[in-house]
Order: C-alpha cells, then structure tokens, then sequence
C-alpha cells in the first residue's frame, strides 16, 4: 500500500482493490455509486466518497488520519490478499473465482453496524435494506449507537418499515444496552461460543450470526449460508473446503459467493 496527500485527498496505490466488486457485492448497505468508477458512503458516521482513477483511488475530502484510523481497516488494506489468493488457487474452483473476480476485499465493518445491517438483511433484497437503513438515519441523524436507541420499542421503529425486523432490531438493542450481550467481548470468543451467543437475540440465525462475526468481528473463518453458498457447498465442495481454505474460509466464500451468483448462473 502507498499514498500521497493531495490538499484534501489522498491517493492510493494498492493491488487487489476492485470497488464494484468491493462495496457492491452484498457485504455492506451503506454505499451507493454515484459515477462511473465512484462510490459515496459511511462507516458509522464518517462519509466517504472514493473513485477508481488510473494508477491509483481518490479517497476524497479525508484527512491522513481519518484514512489511516477508518479507511485503512475498513478496507483490509493491510492484509496481503495477492498471498491469500495464491493460497486459495491451489483449489481449481477458487482459482476460477479469484481470477473472476480478484478485486473484491473483505470489508472490517463495525461491530454493532454490521449486526444491526444484516438483521435487518434477513428475507430482504438489496434495495429495500438499504431502504432501511438509509430511514433508520434520517430517524437519528445518523447510524445510531446502540446507546442512542435505549428503551426503543418496535413499535417506535414503524417509520423504518422494516416489517418483523423491527422487534428483532429492539430485542439486539435492548440485550446490548442491558450488558446480556458485549461484542467487545463476542469477538474474544472462539467463533462457535460466539455465534451462540448472536443467536441469543431474537430472530439471529446462523446465517446472519456468522455475516456479524466475519464483516463485524474480522472472523475469517466463518462461512455464511446462503442459497448461494450452498449451492456452491453442495456443487464443488460436498465434504467441505480443503484443509489450506479454512484459514481463509470467510474470504474464500466471498470470492465463490460472487462468482456463483454473476459467472456461473
């Protein structure tokens, strides 16, 4: 990774970043592109807009700090996925799907943005989450803090329109704000211990647990389960990934998830 400070943006030299592939893949709700190779959206509440330009990406309006404390991480940018996918090609099929679609990076999410996201993901397609989470918002003033949300009940999240999720979303609220659940301390766990606990909120099943874990908590290990994935589960691997995947599994599956679902069908 290189970059320079131009005024009040900086500009990044990295392999292996692809920003359709990136922010456009199902990982996060909170980007939308705005031009050709140009995406504007937030971690949290600190906004972006980022474009794909001809040797490098304009982080736009962002000072050094910002970028090296929130955008660095939220990108993996220090993670060599060049490596990864050498190690993951060993497999015939993930080769196939790393050389499909290379650009795509795992994006480390925050804890509480990435649990809140993909319970309101379940049963739901794409434009109506980030429907959702847009009215959630507007509703706060920004993505609230758990903190932010007390005694919130569901029926005060009507105006989000989020249907049954509305109650899932208070039940998280109020476990987080009552100290039933700490994610600080979720993420210490061993990933099985801390799926179970996710799943102690209402409405978390493993799938949306194990998407919490791996965009929220940085567990790569976890695989989540959708009809994509088990399809390609059932496909190319009905006795599991190879022993040399599994370090890599989340990462792998977002490479296979992409692939199944734009190249193969």
């Amino acid at each position: 990774m290189e970059y320079i400070k131009q005024g009040r943006d900086i500009l990044l030299k990295t392999p292996d970043l692809n920003l359709d592939e990136t922010l456009d893949c199902g990982q996060a709700f909170r980007w939308e592109k705005t031009g050709e190779n140009t995406y504007r959206g937030a971690m949290l509440n600190t906004p972006l807009t980022v474009s794909a330009e001809k040797d490098y990406f304009r982080f736009s309006d962002t000072d050094e700090e910002t970028f090296l404390n929130v955008w660095v991480p939220y990108f993996d940018l220090e993670t060599d996925y060049t490596a990864i996918k050498e190690q993951l090609s060993r497999d015939s099929t993930l080769e196939k799907a790393c050389a499909y679609a290379g650009g795509i990076r795992l994006l480390r999410q925050d804890s509480w943005e990435a649990l809140c996201s993909f319970i309101i993901s379940q049963n739901n397609n794409i434009p109506r989450i980030k429907g959702i989470i847009g009215r959630l918002c507007e509703m706060y003033g920004g993505f609230p803090s758990y903190g932010k949300m007390k005694n919130v009940a569901p029926d005060d999240l009507a105006p989000l329109r989020a249907g049954f999720r509305g109650k899932y979303i208070a039940d998280c609220v109020q476990k987080l704000n009552g100290g039933e659940i700490r994610l600080d301390e979720v993420k210490a766990l061993p990933t099985d211990e801390a799926r179970k606990t996710l799943m102690t909120i209402k409405g978390v099943g493993p799938k949306v647990a194990d998407c919490a874990l791996l965009y929220g908590m940085y567990k790569i290990d976890c695989v989540p389960m959708d009809v994509w994935m088990k399809r390609v589960m059932e496909q190319f691997y009905p006795n599991g990934f190879p022993d040399f995947v599994q370090e890599y599994a989340g990462i792998a599956q977002q490479y296979l998830f992409h692939y199944m679902r734009t190249k193969i069908n």
